[in-house]
């Protein structure tokens, strides 16, 4: 039975997330040695939006495809660029004629994996929906494709696990991003479709989702307009690994990944 290793990383959160992802880097890659590795990046450059710069150092870091969410068009000259990024996605249900892509298909060892980056609906814009988005990607592009991976970029945990249960024993994996927080319901759907509610962040531990917490406080205590800055310290990796049969696409192991800078194991 042949089999497909894959890692992916929760929001990476500005310079602490990337720092994190480089002193990780070694121990994820002997713990796991992935075949395939995905990162979510919309919170790549000072915690909001992307800059070919820092996509640029994620590559140099082993990263095979970023996924994003809300933030990919917090940077106006990135945006320019997605059209020309193929491993850069944003999410695929935004309406036709925006910039970029929002799904692609890779090959490892001749074979393809297909990863899909949705966004959800529920306390985020109104933007199309998810559900029939990925219908529609799944019918008229993806039909000879086995092993698919979904970033579901959403703030409702029951947004996130009806896509999941609404997609199961079709895609390998359902994987969601946006609250940095990881939660621990990893689990294989029907005993096909891996999935976890939120796969955490890449950030400061000392942190609110990755932020200052002074700023975060000030911001609601006195419920007025604040600039974010991205916490410094000790920082955490947070992700999960799957393994994918390759002949059906079914989900055989996920695991989350929690690793803090200062353990025994960096």
């Amino acid at each position: 039975m042949e089999k497909l290793k894959i890692v992916f990383l929760g929001d990476i959160v500005g310079k602490s997330g990337r720092k994190a992802l480089a002193l990780f880097r070694n121990r994820l890659m002997d713990s796991y040695n992935p075949d395939f590795i995905i990162a979510n990046g919309e919170n790549l450059a000072g915690g909001f939006g992307l800059t070919i710069e820092k996509v640029m150092e994620l590559k140099d870091l082993g990263i095979n495809v970023i996924t994003t969410g809300n933030h990919v068009w917090d940077k106006k000259d990135f945006v320019k660029q997605l059209d020309h990024l193929d491993y850069v996605l944003r999410p695929a249900n935004y309406p036709d004629g925006v910039p970029g892509r929002g799904w692609g298909i890779w090959h490892i060892n001749n074979i393809p994996i297909a990863v899909v980056n949705l966004q959800g609906r529920i306390f985020m814009d109104p933007i199309d929906c998810p559900f029939r988005r990925m219908d529609e990607i799944m019918k008229d592009y993806l039909s000879g494709v086995k092993v698919i991976v979904v970033d579901f970029h959403a703030e409702a945990t029951a947004e996130k696990i009806c896509l999941g249960y609404y997609l199961a024993g079709r895609v390998s994996a359902v994987i969601g991003t946006h609250t940095h927080v990881q939660t621990a319901d990893e689990r294989i759907i029907k005993e096909f479709t891996g999935y976890i509610t939120d796969a955490g962040m890449c950030g400061a531990i000392d942190s609110s989702i990755g932020m200052e917490v002074k700023d975060a406080i000030e911001r609601i205590i006195y419920h007025i307009p604040r600039k974010f800055s991205v916490a410094g310290g000790k920082t955490q990796l947070n992700g999960v690994f799957i393994e994918v049969e390759t002949s059906t696409g079914k989900c055989l192991r996920i695991e989350r990944i929690y690793w803090k800078e200062g353990d025994d194991r960096n």
